[in-house]
């Protein structure tokens, strides 16, 4: 097990000849993971908006929002802790594809279905994703093809990429879910609301043909096959213990219940807000390629914590707003730097275990983020129910400050390949 004061070092990995640096040609395969990741960026991006109002058009209040959203992130930390333990039996493009048509259903579900009870077991099995980012089955599986294909010095800036498509095309659909108020005069909210879930689940069906076409080398090679955590078990573990406060922090701020904080605190509807969360989002897309450069001048885990700190400040501010314009100034700070962290995390997991691992470690680490971030919701809700104040705004910029400090103290030392 690497120590805190170590130095781990990674094996050379099959295709490298493959590789390409920022700006070139990208691997077919690659342009499948970011083809794919827009798409269900952008569905996720107007469901995270579209749920609560949906939900209020059907009688249900914030806490019902809550129970919905925890019970959707549960069923994504469950579904990829199974990922996880059975990652080194499984290949990556049945399991991609089966989460395809996971997402299909899923928008079928909620485009046909009002009662409470089928919505939350559809919530529970299937991918709908309340947070806006992207906590699904997808990601452990896409950031392995990732890892697996580009070069070491050329990860981080994989991972950017990636980040940045899910960030900008996940900012298109919240600025889309306008149309709900946009065709309210001539179209009832319910039926738009039935087209838009039913649009998200035709991306899951593109997305399904995407993966339909993956290449033999997005699976592991005989050098290195995978195999369940061994020496890197301890690192994992810790970093997925952390990772899971960071979760929570976030899961108390997810577009879904941000949106019904806007709406309560502000008095805004559905278009304002989508233009909103479009704008930050766009912000936080833009913000990933200067996580690149930082990374590089000052180290994965520095980059992670000196971005992260000063984005807290600014939720912690924003529920003391006294008007929507100055809420909106310091969301769009805290997008500007609560984000660079994302792609240096998913680097930095993927180069501090053994290639063999990284499945088992990407579902891992994975999994307390979702775990974590699937209670936060349930708490979330309830606090807006029983106060107007963001106080979820408080408590989240409060534990994920915490998250980072300690992050600071406990990994500081512990360099990826490229740091050596």
């Amino acid at each position: 097990m690497p120590s805190a004061s170590t130095t781990v070092e990674a094996e050379p990995r099959p295709g490298a000849g493959a590789r390409t640096r920022l700006g070139k040609a990208q691997p077919p395969d690659i342009q499948r993971v970011l083809w794919a990741r827009s798409l269900r960026a952008f569905g996720d991006g107007y469901v995270a908006i579209l749920l609560p109002f949906h939900l209020a058009s059907l009688g249900y209040d914030a806490f019902g929002v809550g129970i919905i959203s925890t019970a959707s992130l549960l069923g994504s930390a469950l579904l990829t802790l199974a990922l996880g333990l059975a990652a080194f039996r499984i290949r990556r493009r049945p399991a991609l594809l089966a989460a395809a048509l996971l997402m299909l259903a899923t928008g079928l579900g909620f485009a046909g279905i009002e009662a409470f009870w089928p919505l939350l077991v559809i919530a529970f099995v299937g991918t709908l994703n309340p947070s806006g980012g992207d906590v699904s089955v997808f990601l452990p599986l896409e950031h392995t093809v990732l890892s697996h294909i580009v070069a070491d010095e050329e990860r981080t800036a994989a991972f950017a990429r990636y980040s940045f498509v899910g960030a900008f095309f996940g900012a298109l659909g919240a600025l889309s879910v306008g149309v709900v108020d946009w065709l309210a005069a001539i179209v009832a909210p319910g039926t738009t609301s039935a087209v838009l879930f039913s649009l998200y689940g035709l991306l899951g069906l593109l997305t399904f043909l995407l993966y339909r076409d993956l290449s033999p080398q997005a699976e592991a090679g005989t050098d290195n096959p995978p195999a369940p955590l061994s020496p890197s078990r301890g690192i994992v573990y810790r970093l997925a213990a952390l990772f899971s406060v960071d979760a929570f922090g976030g899961g108390l701020v997810i577009n879904a219940l941000l949106t019904i904080w806007l709406s309560e605190r502000f008095g805004i509807g559905v278009a304002t807000i989508g233009a909103i969360l479009f704008v930050t989002s766009l912000c936080s897309a833009v913000s990933y390629f200067a996580a690149v450069p930082l990374a590089r001048r000052f180290g994965l885990v520095n980059t992670m914590v000196f971005t992260h700190l000063p984005s807290n400040l600014f939720l912690i501010l924003t529920a003391f707003a006294p008007t929507i314009w100055i809420a909106f100034g310091l969301l769009i700070l805290r997008s500007l730097l609560s984000q660079m962290d994302v792609p240096a995390r998913s680097s930095y997991v993927m180069a501090v275990v053994r290639p063999e691992e990284r499945p088992a470690a990407a579902s891992v680490t994975a999994v307390p983020r979702s775990l974590a971030s699937a209670v936060a919701p349930l708490l979330s809700g309830w606090l807006l129910t029983v106060s107007p104040f963001g106080w979820p705004l408080v408590l989240a910029g409060t534990l994920k400050a915490a998250y980072d400090l300690t992050l600071l103290r406990q990994f500081s030392a512990v360099k990826p390949p490229e740091e050596r």
